[in-house]
């Protein structure tokens, strides 16, 4: 019993300090120590017996110690005054050093506080209440574990079954209220709540605790947490299953303090608890242990032989290690003189193990997932394997109320009186969604309609107030084109939406562009217009650069005839006017750039050209509020206070009840009397924009969550189940046909005033960026190279020496002269000749008019 032996160990450093400062000189071979039980109870019996025999072994153990612990046992009668009067009776009479006991939290606490007084240590092996604490009763020392310590197990395992609500059963006392507070800071961390708490009196009848199940079976919770007394358990269990409360589809647990003894109930009562949950403290099986019980279950049996047969809990093995610890201390102190009461001047604070958990509650060695699946299987009340979903959405078939709130939007919502029955009846988009969903839970959810307004509350007929009726409890769940917002949501609960989200405003729409003179220069930015005609003149120069050096005879002239002959080069082309190969190479990568320009270019203007572009007047919310113009939206609505939180001067803010309200103020404009935007959700917009698709456009401004439904107030169990019913019918085919239905196929793609109609994208330099850089470096390059040739050639014409050179070019004249006359005797004229190269090159012209132009000398290349 590795966990025991840790806690008599810190228990010996405590008792060795207290008793100290009660020891005197005197010597004794004797050491009184009171123990208070309630001998009345079973488990007073079984810790007598743990006691007895934890005396007996210490000093069979231990012969020679001495003093000796001699024990004064008193008992309390199940009632604190008794054991107060024990433990005074203990402390005057006896002088006992340490009082063991008593068995309840409540006792303790009136033991405790004459242990404060007299300062001598209380010490408690089963008083678990955590309002018994150090810090207010220093001579008060836990042996046992506190009842805080298993509300996270406790937590975990209805975490792991997915319970939404429990409702705890506690006794009306220190030991019942101690733990709840605890509890339910437990259970809040995993979103689970706590709609209501049953106390019970310890002295209730069983009429009483029957009218109080009966209370319960009202409620939808089928979740309950049971924190009492045995005793007062097993009425309760047996009422419960009387009532019809321990069958299927309920849920019970037990806290420690009844799972611990659960083995020691009576067999009726454990019949009645069938299925019920609980969690206790695990004591590792040992050879040791198992010697234990067999020689406590004999000694039981000895000290009460008219009782049944009895199992050994946890309690009883604490109640044998607290008496071994203050044994283990007296023996430690070596006092040989007896010693007396008496009251020291000083008082000393004394430490619980309650502050000490850390020396003995090592991290376990395995870990749990909080998954269901990892758990072992349960059979639940009736029997039933099926894990109970802890609520019931109908009780004693009561059906569930219903609220709805008629939409300005007949689509979304309408309501009416059936003529025959007169029950309200609803349809709607709203209504189709909410129905559907419905029928997609796997269990029945009766409903009843209940329209907004119809019964007697101070509402104002807004969605706000109507929101509101859910939280005072006047619906159950309230359906309708109902706006998620933050402000709701602080005290209900919300479904998954069904509809888009967004706040816009809708205003009127102006064309554009089309009537525009200069559209033509639009498909481009002015960065690439830029670009494109820095390159052009880049590709003129270079090209004419190319040519000159090449010696093209179509080069030289006037500078106008020579931008013209550039441009129809860069432009078109001409192998008769374009010489040179690298000339050529220049132009080719220039037509191709001019091409893809163009065809982007010409794509880009036929879509501004063709499209109907719809620009709304007003395209920022902040500037309709600096304008001073009038804006409208819907009376009653969380647009409202939008408009207010953007500072929009109410004065300026018009409300309507009706759609033809707000069309009419709308169509006539801010300054004539009616708005200049009309601020409303995007599914309304989208419905109107159906409706009156000329002339309209929305511009979104404001995210919001979308149209969702209502559950209880925080915490139902039903918004769970309806999220993934709508998720279901929104996430196929049926969520188009309702829309089919109520709005129209042109809801979501007739009209193109859905929104901004988004104007076509200039051209800009980013998608040119590979042709700029090719044709820079490829015209680059070529002028180089060419660059490099002319001057070779240059110096190689220079350095050739020519002695005859003045004859060769004398004779060479002559031969002109002498061609010159043939051709004219032919009918051939000559246009001219160029001077200082290697060679005379001559052009002729026949008489009608058709030129002969020889190869040059020069380099063609």
């Amino acid at each position: 019993m590795e966990r025991a032996s840790q806690i008599t160990f810190f228990l010996l450093l405590i008792i060795h300090s207290s008793i100290a400062q009660n020891a005197t000189t005197s010597g004794a071979d004797e050491f009184p120590v009171g123990v208070i039980l309630n001998l009345e109870s079973l488990r007073g019996k079984m810790a007598r017996t743990s006691i007895l025999m934890a005396l007996e072994d210490f000093y069979t153990a231990h012969r020679n110690y001495s003093p000796k612990v001699v024990l004064h046992i008193r008992d309390s009668k199940s009632n604190s005054i008794e054991a107060a009067s024990a433990a005074l009776d203990l402390l005057e009479n006896y002088s006992v050093q340490v009082i063991i006991g008593p068995q309840t939290s409540s006792q303790a606490a009136f033991v405790s506080d004459l242990g404060n007084k007299s300062q001598v240590p209380v010490i408690s092996f089963t008083a678990t209440s955590p309002s018994l604490y150090s810090g207010s009763l220093p001579y008060f020392v836990r042996a046992t574990l506190s009842d805080s310590t298993q509300v996270n197990s406790i937590a975990s395992l209805i975490k792991a079954y997915g319970w939404r609500q429990v409702v705890p059963i506690y006794e009306e006392t220190d030991y019942g209220r101690g733990v709840i507070p605890y509890l339910i800071d437990a259970l809040q961390e995993i979103d689970v709540r706590v709609p209501y708490r049953s106390v019970i009196p310890l002295s209730a009848t069983t009429e009483q605790i029957t009218k109080e199940l009966y209370k319960l079976l009202t409620m939808q919770t089928r979740v309950f947490l049971v924190h009492m007394s045995p005793d007062l358990a097993s009425i309760l269990f047996t009422m419960a299953k009387e009532v019809g409360m321990m069958k299927k589809g309920f849920v019970w647990i037990m806290t420690d303090g009844l799972t611990n003894v659960i083995d020691s109930t009576n067999p009726s009562v454990m019949e009645a608890m069938n299925g019920v949950l609980g969690v206790k403290f695990y004591t590792p099986k040992s050879e040791e242990l198992d010697n234990f019980t067999i020689r406590w279950n004999r000694r039981l049996q000895i000290d009460n032989p008219n009782d049944p047969p009895l199992k050994l809990s946890i309690f009883e093995l604490w109640g044998y290690d607290t008496i071994w610890a203050v044994a283990q201390a007296v023996e430690n102190l070596g006092i040989k003189n007896k010693t007396s009461f008496q009251k020291p001047a000083v008082a000393r604070n004394m430490t619980s193990l309650g502050t000490s958990r850390r020396l003995y509650h090592g991290e376990s060695t395995t870990r749990h997932s909080g998954l269901a699946s990892d758990l072992n299987p349960v059979i639940w009340p009736g029997k039933s394997t099926e894990v109970p979903r802890g609520w019931e959405a109908a009780v004693n078939g009561k059906k569930l109320r219903v609220g709805m709130h008629v939409s300005v939007y007949p689509q979304f919502m309408t309501s009416g009186k059936d003529p025959i029955t007169g029950a309200t009846k609803a349809e709607g988009l709203s209504i189709d969604v909410f129905e559907e969903a419905v029928k997609r839970l796997p269990y029945a959810l009766p409903y009843e309609y209940v329209a907004f307004g119809t019964t007697n509350d101070t509402s104002t007929g807004g969605y706000d107030d109507f929101v509101y009726q859910v939280y005072l409890k006047k619906y159950d769940i309230a359906i309708g084109d109902i706006t998620i917002s933050e402000n709701r949501m602080s005290y209900v609960d919300f479904t998954l939406p069904y509809t888009e989200s967004g706040v816009a405003m809708v205003v009127p729409a102006k064309s554009s562009r089309t009537n525009n003179t200069w559209i033509f220069v639009e498909p481009l930015s002015r960065d690439l217009w830029l670009g494109s005609i820095i390159l052009l003149f880049y590709t003129w120069v270079v090209l004419w650069l190319l040519e000159f050096l090449g010696n093209n005879t179509n080069i030289p002239g006037e500078v106008p005839r020579k931008l013209g002959i550039m441009t129809f080069f860069s432009l078109f082309g001409d192998k008769d006017r374009v010489e040179r190969l690298l000339s050529r190479i220049v132009l080719i990568v220039w037509v191709f750039f001019f091409l893809v320009l163009s065809a982007s270019y010409t794509a880009n203007l036929a879509t501004m050209l063709t499209i109907r572009q719809l620009n709304p007047t007003i395209t920022d919310i902040h500037e309709l509020r600096k304008s001073g113009d009038y804006v409208g939206c819907i009376r009653g609505s969380y647009v409202e206070r939008i408009l207010e939180q953007l500072n929009f001067d109410g004065s300026k803010i018009k409300t309507y009840n009706t759609y033809d309200g707000f069309y009419s103020a709308l169509s006539k404009g801010s300054k004539n009397g009616g708005i200049a935007a009309f601020i409303h959700e995007v599914p309304y917009i989208r419905l109107f924009l159906v409706r009156n698709c000329k002339g309209y456009t929305m511009v979104p401004f404001y995210k919001a969550a979308g149209f969702g439904y209502v559950a209880f107030p925080k915490g139902s169990p039903l918004v769970g189940d309806i999220s993934k019913a709508i998720l279901s019918v929104i996430g196929g085919d049926t969520i188009n046909q309702i829309e089919k239905k109520w709005i129209g196929i042109g809801y979501q793609n007739n009209c193109n005033n859905a929104g901004r109609a988004p104007d076509p994208e200039k051209l800009t330099p980013d998608g040119f960026t590979g042709l700029f850089i090719l044709s820079g470096v490829v015209s680059t390059s070529s002028l180089l190279i060419a660059v490099v040739i002319y001057f070779y050639e240059k110096k190689n014409s220079t350095t050739k020496t020519q002695p005859d050179q003045k004859g060769d070019q004398a004779e060479g004249n002559e031969r002109g002269n002498e061609a010159g006359e043939e051709m004219q005797n032919i009918g051939l004229q000559p246009i001219g000749h160029r001077r200082n190269a290697s060679a005379v090159s001559w052009g002729f012209r026949r008489s009608f008019g058709t030129r002969v132009a020889p190869v040059s000398s020069s380099s063609r290349f």
